[in-house]
């Protein structure tokens, strides 16, 4: 019968390849739906081992392992691949080679994980019973999300797996240590793409003009009526505009502003309400000012759940591998993550690693320029991973 300790044992084997890796993977990163270097690395290991790959969603990959052992059930783990739009400012051997790709958000760290958890699951197959789907899925970063595509293309079916588990670095979480959190955990993500037309012209003569950039001013600060006035105050809710372009100067009036914004929330129901109630408003401001608007949203991701039976048990699963003060609760987070199309599809749980290390500078921000993380977490993903699987498939 396998035990915690083979698997550790087997984490600690592999640690050194596995930080290999991500090394590799860090320092050629992709950008979403462009993985094709990063999945055929994922491809060469699958093979290197044995294991079964199909390709979905064009750069995702599929693998499959059966343990020998007799056992219908089938579990899906997943790690994502893309990178992101930044310029890294680390200087370490593994920083990237591509100028303005990064991964800033840990997803070198998911895909070399998961291989880990590929190795130590293959060579234990003959002592396991169920099988293991190795989802390795493009384009998380951006919409529509990698893992509607894959989705879409039938990754949850033959075999269908009765849970999914999805694992994400965290760096205000130590390294060392995991987190969990049942329910409801991450946001819907809706994208707003605004256009004000007014009419443009000299900064002294406003009287002849329809300004766009009052127009968008007064709109800006009426959307947030939405989330303080229309939201029930129990229901978290974010609207922030990070994008505001209107291309005149001084003296200089323009025909129109441009503004791009995001809106999260944590009810559907409410979801579709806000979203209705702000373009109404937009267009009714602009209109009554003159102008006019055009309010567009891209739909974007729904909410996060971890459902509750599964969640628990991974965490407990994790406490028996880690110790309990090792393992910690986590709070509603307002981020968004494609991992809930999984969610919304099947029995998930989505936990976090903890990679935060003050005195090796792991302590920034996903997104962030100097994001890195502290590579012995990488000991912990790949066999705390692999112990979840094990344990859920009944093991």
């Amino acid at each position: 019968m396998i035990n915690k300790e083979q698997i550790q044992h087997l984490a600690g084997t592999i640690f050194e390849e596995v930080v290999g890796y991500r090394r590799h993977l860090h320092a050629n990163p992709e950008l979403s739906f462009k993985e094709f270097e990063t999945s055929a690395f994922v491809k060469a290991k699958l093979t290197e081992w044995g294991i079964s790959f199909e390709g979905l969603a064009n750069t995702g990959v599929v693998g499959l392992i059966t343990g020998d052992l007799p056992s219908d059930q089938v579990i899906a783990l997943r790690g994502d691949m893309d990178a992101l739009p930044i310029n890294e400012a680390n200087d370490k051997p593994y920083i990237s080679k591509n100028p303005g790709v990064m991964h800033a958000c840990g997803h070198d760290v998911h895909t070399s994980s998961l291989l880990g958890v590929a190795y130590i699951l293959n060579t234990l197959k003959a002592e396991f019973g169920g099988t293991i789907k190795l989802i390795f899925q493009p384009g998380e970063e951006v919409l529509p999300g990698g893992a509607s595509m894959m989705i879409a293309e039938g990754v949850l079916e033959n075999p269908k797996p009765q849970h999914i588990i999805g694992q994400h670095v965290m760096p205000l979480i130590d390294a060392g240590k995991v987190g969990f959190r049942s329910g409801i955990y991450m946001a819907s993500t809706d994208e707003l793409y605004v256009t004000v037309h007014g009419k443009g012209g000299h900064g002294a003569q406003p009287q002849q003009n329809i300004d766009p950039v009052l127009i968008s001013a007064h709109i800006l600060v009426a959307l947030q009526q939405i989330v303080s006035r229309n939201a029930d105050p129990r229901l978290p809710s974010v609207l922030s505009f990070g994008k505001v372009i209107a291309n005149g100067a001084t003296n200089v009036i323009p025909n129109e502003v441009k503004m791009e914004g995001t809106f999260r929330t944590l009810d559907e129901d409410w979801r579709k309400e806000a979203k209705r109630l702000m373009k109404k408003m937009a267009e009714g401001i602009a209109e009554s000012m003159g102008g006019s608007c055009d309010f567009r949203i891209m739909h974007g991701y729904p909410f996060l759940i971890n459902e509750e039976k599964v969640t628990a048990s991974a965490r407990a699963y994790a406490e028996d591998y880690l110790g309990a003060e090792n393992v910690v609760d986590l709070d509603i987070w307002m981020a968004a993550e494609d991992f809930a199309y999984y969610s919304q599809v099947t029995d998930a749980c989505f936990y976090r690693l903890g990679t935060g290390n003050a005195a090796k500078d792991t302590k920034y921000s996903v997104h962030h320029p100097n994001f890195d993380v502290d590579e012995d977490a990488m000991k912990i993903s790949t066999g705390l991973m692999a112990y979840i699987a094990l344990k859920q498939l009944g093991n």
